[in-house]
């Protein structure tokens, strides 16, 4: 009987202790929102735009296989548009093809939640995946501009790619542009010309980041470029995601 007793007491202590183990490991674990666009039309052509998928894929891997939990919100919820040419075989990457089999993920993408049912305190940062969507919702969506604004003066890290960048357009912080003096990049003028969309966008992105006092630098088209200024950090075009979201967990783990 003291042989029994002696084992329940022991199987007792290695379960509370692998408890309280798993209990502090999942208080350890990053958690990451990540914001996406849910505007569709791009400008008056007739076509269709979203996010870009590089932008969302190679970010969320690069995070989520380093054990960090990602949450997706959308201005309005559900599932958020995809911009077509992302879609195109000639745009693939191993991210996104890995995405396209990954139900899981595609399930979290058809559900995500809605930008005014979150709270930036359940969050150790924010991240948003470009295309052209964000610079017609984001850009001046009062609640994601008030939720940017609530992780930087938290002291959380802000992260964004290519156009959403755009989404800082009217973030202020203490009565200023939150960019104003900051060392930034986002896709470029010469970029959104080669392209052509220079006459079709709201905004370029380029001008409107020094307008609001940015120190903003780029390198050649297409080519990855990612910059670090404290907590923001921004990426040039869809080669600099994953550069991005390297940046965005160096500073996740700095912050054990």
């Amino acid at each position: 009987m003291k042989k029994i007793a002696l084992f329940t007491i022991v199987a007792l202590t290695v379960s509370c202790l692998n408890a309280t183990a798993q209990k502090k490991n999942k208080k350890d674990m990053k958690k990451v929102l990540f914001v996406l666009t849910s505007h569709d039309k791009l400008g008056d052509t007739g076509e269709k735009t979203g996010y870009w998928t590089e932008e969302f894929a190679a970010p969320y891997y690069e995070l989520a296989d380093k054990g960090v939990v990602i949450d997706i919100a959308t201005p309005l919820g559900g599932q958020p548009p995809i911009d077509p040419k992302s879609e195109d075989p000639t745009a693939a990457t191993e991210d996104t093809k890995r995405l396209d089999q990954d139900t899981a993920v595609l399930a979290k993408l058809k559900n995500t939640y809605k930008l005014s049912d979150v709270n930036q305190a359940d969050y150790d940062a924010v991240f948003y995946p470009g295309g052209h969507g964000p610079l017609w919702d984001l850009a001046e969506d009062k609640t994601s501009i008030a939720l940017i604004e609530s992780f930087y003066t938290n002291k959380k890290p802000v992260a964004f790619v290519c156009h959403s960048p755009g989404a800082l357009k009217n973030v202020k912080v203490n009565g200023e542009y939150l960019v104003k003096g900051k060392k930034v990049t986002g896709f470029s003028n010469a970029e959104e010309e080669a392209v052509g969309l220079t006459k079709v966008v709201p905004f370029l992105l380029e001008d409107a980041l020094q307008a609001n006092g940015a120190s903003y630098s780029k390198v050649g088209d297409w080519q990855p470029y990612a910059v670090e200024d404290g907590l923001l950090i921004t990426g040039q075009n869809p080669a600099s995601s994953k550069l991005v979201a390297e940046k965005l967990l160096a500073q996740l783990n700095s912050k054990k």
